[in-house]
């Protein structure tokens, strides 16, 4: 058995050389024995001497001294197997490992794990490319033949909304109303998701000022609501911007409010459509003409019996004055409306 001192002089020797280059020895061989009848053997043995001694030339080239003067060299991989090897029958046979034999195992294992590791490589190759399946031109023609995406179907319609352009005389948008005539459409949409039908597009209710487009709705609304042959063209030519509101769904009017001017502030109509009511659109309608005129006093008449006197309570408007027969020459007799009026003010 090697003494201690047998191992260490062994152990120094193993300080990481690099390893002896065999490619010029595989290029000649593959070269000698790419001829026809030429046997390895016979290449190999006229070549072993030069191995021989070039390997021994090569190990003379790495003795260095160590600390104390003495020639060292590393080991080769032969001598550190063989090393690992004696080492490790030692400790097999049941004998004890001195601490510098188990200091010399345990490097010279990591150093060939190391080395185990760089030669290896984990890159695996890469699956063959998929053959996509060919085309069908009659598709390609189809693509190629669109010019332009429909505006519902175009990403700017998720910007701007059901109408693609912006909505002139915009005061407010409102997405959060939603009336008894929008439940009763999302019901029916509901009772009949299986029917073909085009998809329902979200959509608020907008305030805006009175535009000519309004004009035919809005004379249909206020003849439904309060007499026939009431005409507001005339409101288009005394600051619209700030003496009418016109709420909108989907292009559909669906209330409306009018001052008879800037000057004078008289509320002369305030109408919702059928079916929109419990919406506060009335309400809204109302706040956003008095914050168009302020500084100003706003009055106006309401029937007696109208459900509109607690909207107009709820803003402050006080009655000044009670009027008999104010709507004698104005409603229907039939009408369940009184006939009666108060004057009502909004004191600023």
């Amino acid at each position: 058995m090697d003494s201690d001192d047998d191992y260490e002089e062994k152990y120094s020797h193993a300080s990481g050389a690099t390893e002896f280059d065999l490619t010029p020895l595989l290029e000649t061989v593959q070269h000698e024995c790419s001829e026809e009848d030429v046997a390895f053997d016979t290449v190999i043995n006229e070549l072993l001497p030069d191995l021989i001694r070039a390997r021994d030339l090569w190990l003379q080239q790495q003795v260095r001294e160590d600390q104390y003067g003495r020639p060292v060299r590393p080991l080769t991989r032969y001598e550190r197997a063989l090393l690992i090897s004696d080492i490790q029958s030692k400790l097999d046979s049941g004998h004890p490992l001195t601490y510098l034999e188990a200091v010399i195992l345990r490097k010279l294992k990591v150093q060939r794990a190391r080395f185990s590791y760089l030669n290896t490589t984990t890159v695996t190759p890469l699956p063959p490319p998929r053959q996509d399946p060919p085309v069908n031109p009659d598709v390609l023609d189809a693509l190629y033949s669109i010019r332009t995406t429909p505006y519902e179907s175009s990403f700017l319609s998720r910007l701007l909304g059901a109408d693609s352009a912006p909505t002139p005389g915009l005061i407010a948008v409102d997405w959060d109303a939603y009336s008894p005539w929008m439940a009763l459409m999302d019901d029916i949409r509901d009772h009949h998701s299986l029917a073909q039908q085009a998809d329902s597009v979200s959509a608020p209710i907008e305030y805006v000022s009175l535009q000519p487009c309004h004009l035919d709705q809005i004379h249909d609304l206020l003849a439904r609501t309060f007499w026939s042959g009431i005409d507001v063209s005339d409101s288009l030519q005394y600051s619209p911007e700030k003496c009418t509101v016109v709420a909108v769904y989907k292009k559909l009017v669906v209330g409306v409010a009018f001052l008879s001017s800037p000057q004078e502030t008289y509320i002369t109509y305030l109408a919702v459509r059928t079916g929109w009511e419990n919406a506060q659109i009335a309400t809204n309608m109302l706040y956003h003409l008095i914050t168009l005129n302020p500084n100003k006093d706003i009055t106006l008449h309401v029937s007696v019996n109208n459900p509109a006197m607690l909207l107009y309570n709820r803003f402050g408007f006080k009655a000044e004055e009670f009027i008999v027969g104010f709507y004698d020459a104005y409603l229907d007799p039939q009408s369940r409306a009184s006939k009666n009026a108060f004057r009502l003010r909004l004191r600023r």
